[in-house]
């Protein structure tokens, strides 16, 4: 049986600093919208107080999240535990998006690593955690973190990064602009694109 919480303790934040991997769901108001899952590696997520997380959020080949945080804000974390005792952690709360070359950002950046490939901050205020078995959750072993995607960044130009951001990160699947496309402009030039 799952327990709920009002925030964070000091037990689910040690069980979250442990955790080499986290996955972030999120999905637009609209009923024929997609939900998203996303998994999250490196040491990319901040924990401020026991109802406030944050993440860097490294370039990918989508946007999903910031799109659905823009739409309405919704968001969950899930962590698991892959080695000793089984657990489930879900953080469900309210997350907003933070840009670089913005006030916010620079408060909250100096938090983290300056990893190649950063696009942005998926920055969240925790309502409700919960707590359950993760019985059924297989073992694990970790050998390490991929450096694929930090290798492909550190590969690329500001400006390379820059064109792949307005490409590939501006317009979720389902149409929603997300802060970095608004942060282009003229977004219908993008969807031409």
């Amino acid at each position: 049986m799952g327990t709920v919480y009002s925030h964070l303790l000091p037990k689910h934040e040690e069980f979250i600093r442990k955790q080499r991997i986290f996955f972030v769901g999120s999905a637009p108001l609209s009923s024929d919208g997609h939900v998203n899952i996303s998994p999250k590696g490196h040491d990319v997520l901040r924990i401020f107080s026991p109802n406030e997380v944050a993440y860097l959020d490294l370039t990918g080949s989508g946007n999903e999240t910031s799109a659905h945080l823009k739409d309405n804000g919704r968001i969950t974390f899930m962590f698991l535990a892959f080695e000793g005792p089984p657990m489930i952690l879900r953080l469900y709360g309210k997350g907003n998006v933070i840009l670089p070359g913005t006030p916010e950002w620079d408060n909250m950046a100096k938090h983290f690593d300056n990893l190649p490939g950063s696009r942005q901050i998926i920055h969240a205020k925790i309502e409700t955690v919960k707590t359950s078995c993760g019985f059924s959750v297989p073992f694990y072993s970790y050998d390490g973190e991929r450096d694929t995607l930090q290798q492909w960044a550190h590969n690329k130009s500001e400006q390379d990064l820059e064109d792949y951001r307005k490409k590939k990160n501006s317009i979720s699947m389902d149409g929603i602009v997300t802060p970095i496309g608004e942060s282009f402009g003229n977004i219908n030039k993008i969807k031409e694109s």
